[in-house]
């Protein structure tokens, strides 16, 4: 009898993929996820017999090895695999065999090579190797999500919304993950390997969750994204300019070095991309007014001048107006029951984790009940949404400066925690998934439990002092209280027209007293402008007046800044920048003292994307972008990007300047390579303004 010998085998991804949810890579070889059966069709040089030796081995990593669990050795005639694979021929016709392997829902996730072992031979097809995935469809998987709508959000969109702004101004900023796209499953493979994490431990969410966190920034490891918050980006892309995280993935798998540069959503994007990408469900979050640097003390100090200013350069810690990370799905089977669900990761590098720039997973349930001590960085994601903020004035007395504390807010950090919605382009609040309702009982245990585990504030201020010397100031080291006003002060501060660039800024502060009686109340009012993660840009003026109101009435104070004023500024840094305004209110007389601030984002006119509302695949359509500039400035150096998944790689158009009045037309060809729901999403920058985005869907 001639020996048997493999003279083919068709992976039959037409078949396959479809039912692994894999047909969307842009990938030669076959993508499978674990824990589910696929199918293989073997022809041999001759009709398979019962005596014959047959065998398939799948090996990971460089020297597959049994005994690691790194090459699995399936025999359709013998007793099931120990590795937890199983094999068995579901068709025989002739010199063709057609047969099913299902892998174990635990193994390592990586590139498999295959070959085919008859006799003495081994056969060895060309892209042979397969990529193994996590599988959220399979209830054997740690990464098991029960919801199609979820999954379809979690796993497979490829588009999505990052909420950005600030807590009074909540915006969306249009993303393209694209994890299908052309080599971005490859570059994941490498950053596996990169990581140099155990073949074994690739089969574990949490440790491979974690050393991605650490991988997207390029603190420790030469990871994809460089971090830079400087407002100077001209070695590299401004990290406004970016529209997705294909073109970002697709230059570091390319140039193996970082690529420059990343601020938060940004790195969250990126990491939402690998870990779709993987099969690990992981959706951006937005927390509002996140605390940042509170060297774990739960307390961020502002320090404001004599008129109302703050002073961002004294302060160890920081507020950010938003701060991006990633929730990621799983069970976690090393942390006691429980604490299954959503884990929060974050790649942007702020604080080291075992001595490495890395954050998470972290339980989202374990936040929310104040156990912060459970793996993984626990302390750090509960700080940055339940902080306290208490405000001090600082002045000068004798040459030393002297701390005047303000007030204390409670309830100000971790505002809005914000996810897109499944299915909808809408803004999904999840704060009550990170938090108990503020004031409630539940929350006061376990912020009690939490403040156990955390050291307790010291006494004094921490802050970075000029004259070296401190005058001590009287506070207990009990929990902070929010302050109560006993004349029940209020202030609201509001902008009577849109905040345009190029046009006045129109403030005001309204001041309400509750109390019967005359009162004369000390206003300071002052307006800046700041970066995203609370960094003072420039002083814009302030006002200073003492206001007389009898008993329950109100006052308005205007706060008028003019253009030449910020527009400078405005300009000058990289960065989008928002308007800070901060208050405070003093009754004479009494011990009544508030401090208020309002965060908000320039207001600008729309980009329009013009195209048909359906498209058929292979059939070029025109897609126009038309921008009209309404303000009363030139905006210089105009650049458009613009994206769209399976419908054209990302296209910047150099506009140069565009004076008020003039509109901009700019037109590109789309050819549809898959069907389905697209999105085009269109970005415009200038030297003064960053923010303006659009995106539109088309059916293919």
């Amino acid at each position: 009898e001639a020996d048997l010998k493999v003279t083919g085998i068709d992976f039959l991804k037409s078949k396959n993929c479809p039912q692994h949810h894999t047909d969307a890579y842009n990938i030669k070889n076959l993508v499978v996820r674990r824990g589910k059966p696929f199918e293989l069709q073997i022809s041999f040089s001759r009709e398979l017999k019962v005596s014959d030796k047959l065998a398939l081995r799948f090996g990971i990593g460089e020297k597959p090895m049994k005994s690691r669990g790194t090459l699995v050795s399936l025999n359709p005639r013998r007793e099931p695999d120990l590795s937890g694979w199983k094999i068995s021929v579901t068709k025989k016709s002739g010199k063709e065999c057609l047969l099913s392997v299902t892998s174990s829902p635990s193994a390592p996730v990586g590139k498999y090579a295959l070959n085919v072992k008859t006799g003495s031979t081994i056969y060895k097809p060309e892209n042979s190797e397969v990529y193994l995935l996590f599988n959220p469809w399979c209830e054997g998987d740690v990464v098991f999500l029960e919801d199609d709508a979820k999954r379809k959000e979690y796993v497979l969109n490829d588009t999505g919304s990052i909420y950005v702004g600030s807590a009074n101004s909540i915006y969306s900023r249009p993303w393209n993950f694209g994890q299908f796209e052309e080599s971005i499953l490859d570059a994941c493979m490498y950053l596996l390997d990169k990581s140099e994490l155990k073949l074994a431990k690739r089969r574990d969410p949490v440790t491979v969750s974690r050393v991605m966190s650490a991988l997207v920034n390029a603190n420790d490891d030469n990871g994809v994204l460089l971090g830079n918050w400087s407002g100077n980006y001209s070695n590299g892309t401004s990290p406004m300019d970016w529209i997705g995280s294909v073109s970002i993935l697709q230059q570091f798998y390319k140039s193996k070095k970082p690529v420059c540069f990343g601020q938060c959503w940004v790195f969250a994007g990126v990491l939402t991309t690998i870990m779709r990408c993987l099969g690990i469900p992981s959706r951006c979050v937005t927390n509002f007014n996140s605390a940042h640097d509170t060297d774990d003390n739960l307390r961020v100090d502002v320090y404001l001048n004599e008129y109302g200013e703050k002073m961002s350069s004294m302060s160890f810690d920081s507020v950010w107006n938003f701060h991006v990370w990633n929730d990621v799905w799983m069970k976690r089977t090393d942390l006691p029951a429980g604490f299954d669900g959503w884990q929060t990761i974050d790649a942007t590098p702020q604080e080291q984790s075992q001595g490495i720039f890395q954050c998470g997973p972290c339980s989202v349930k374990a936040v929310r009940e104040g156990s912060v001590y459970l793996s993984y960085d626990g302390t750090f994601v509960y700080s940055e949404v339940n902080a306290d903020q208490v405000y001090w004035l600082v002045t000068e007395v004798n040459g030393r400066q002297k701390f005047t504390k303000l007030s204390t807010e409670t309830r100000a950090i971790g505002v809005h925690i914000s996810t897109k919605a499944v299915g909808q382009d809408r803004r999904e609040d999840i704060t009550l998934e990170y938090k108990f309702p503020e004031g409630s009982e539940k929350e006061r245990k376990s912020m009690q439990k939490a403040s156990s585990f955390i050291r307790p504030a010291t006494i004094f201020p921490r802050a970075h002092y000029a004259a070296g010397q401190v005058v001590p100031t009287e506070d207990s080291p009990e929990l902070l209280q929010e302050t109560v006003s006993k004349t029940g002060l209020q202030i609201q501060i509001t902008n009577k027209e849109p905040l345009y660039p190029g046009s006045p800024l129109e403030l005001l502060i309204t001041v309400k007293i509750a109390s019967p009686g005359s009162w004369a109340i000390n206003l300071t009012g002052s307006c800046q402008l700041q970066s995203y993660t609370g960094k003072i840009e420039a002083n814009l003026g302030y006002v200073k007046e003492t206001i007389k109101l009898e008993g329950q009435s109100e006052k308005q104070i205007p706060l008028r800044v003019m253009p030449d004023t910020y527009m400078g500024t405005l300009a000058a840094v990289e960065d989008e920048v928002l308007v800070h305004v901060t208050a405070i209110a003093e009754v004479q007389g009494v011990d009544d003292k508030l401090t208020k601030e309002v965060t908000k984002r320039f207001d600008y006119p729309p980009i329009t994307i013009q195209m048909p509302e359906r498209a058929k695949l292979n059939e070029e359509f025109t897609c126009a972008f038309i921008f009209k500039n309404k303000l009363n400035v030139t905006l210089d150096n105009c650049k458009l990007m613009v994206e769209g998944l399976g419908l054209f790689k990302m296209t910047t158009f150099d506009q140069g300047d565009l004076e008020p009045g003039r509109i901009m037309k700019s037109e590109i060809i789309c050819k549809p390579t898959r069907v389905g729901e697209k999105k085009i999403v269109a970005k415009l920058s200038a030297a003064q303004v960053k923010g303006i985005s659009a995106e539109k869907s088309i059916t293919i």
